[in-house]
């Protein structure tokens, strides 16, 4: 349940207490200016079952095992993210160099192409690991698709994406303007398209079913 004042809480409680329903508590507070969000985020956090007084939900909790995994969880991905653009790019300067400098830029990419593929080899399987345990987690207790940090690093996941999206766009679009978009900029400008869509549109498809099945 999102978090509301304790003057909202409180006056749901007794309003179901005394025996009013949903729809009464609802209409009296939409009436007062309350949104209906805010309502349906409280009411929610009481079960609608027939019980003299109001029973509540439960609700996600934070431990420091959970704030731990989601962190490495979402550190992974970054980590794997940022490298596989990284080896991506460095491939298509290998493949299309400039050839002003073509022996130099061959020298110096073998070690950053070596520490892209290395960090690809550790970050993943840890960012696949961590993610299974955390999803029979969750299947195991839905309410911790709630989480206070599983929330905040996917909507801050999904921040991070958006401006790195809107970048990307920029700097096609300038690029673009002032006619200069050779190959290897355009393949770059689809790597980190492709890499910050992914996960803007996996991170979104989540929420989204997270909303559906609450």
């Amino acid at each position: 349940m999102a978090s509301a004042s304790p003057e909202l809480e409180s006056f749901v409680r007794d309003a179901l207490m005394r025996g009013h329903t949903r729809q009464q508590v609802s209409g009296a507070l939409l009436a007062a200016g309350w949104s209906e969000q805010q309502i349906g985020g409280v009411l929610d956090g009481w079960a609608d079952v027939d019980f003299p007084l109001p029973v509540p939900r439960p609700r996600a909790s934070l431990s420091a095992r959970e704030a731990f995994a989601y962190l490495v969880l979402f550190s992974t991905l970054y980590f794997y993210a940022w490298n596989l653009g990284s080896l991506l790019f460095q491939l298509i300067e290998y493949v299309l160099p400039d050839a002003a400098d073509a022996d130099w830029q061959r020298l110096r990419l073998d070690g950053g192409i070596r520490w892209a593929i290395s960090a690809l080899v550790i970050a993943f399987p840890v960012f696949a690991f961590v993610a299974r345990r955390v999803s029979r987690d969750v299947d195991r207790n839905p309410i911790k698709r709630l989480s206070p940090v599983r929330r905040w690093l996917t909507y801050l996941t999904l921040f991070v994406a958006a401006i790195i999206l809107i970048g990307d766009l920029t700097a096609l679009v300038f690029n673009l303007l002032g006619g200069d978009l050779s190959l290897r900029f355009v393949l770059k400008v689809v790597v980190v398209g492709a890499i910050a869509g992914t996960v803007f549109g996996y991170y979104l498809w989540d929420l989204r079913q997270e909303e559906r099945d609450a």
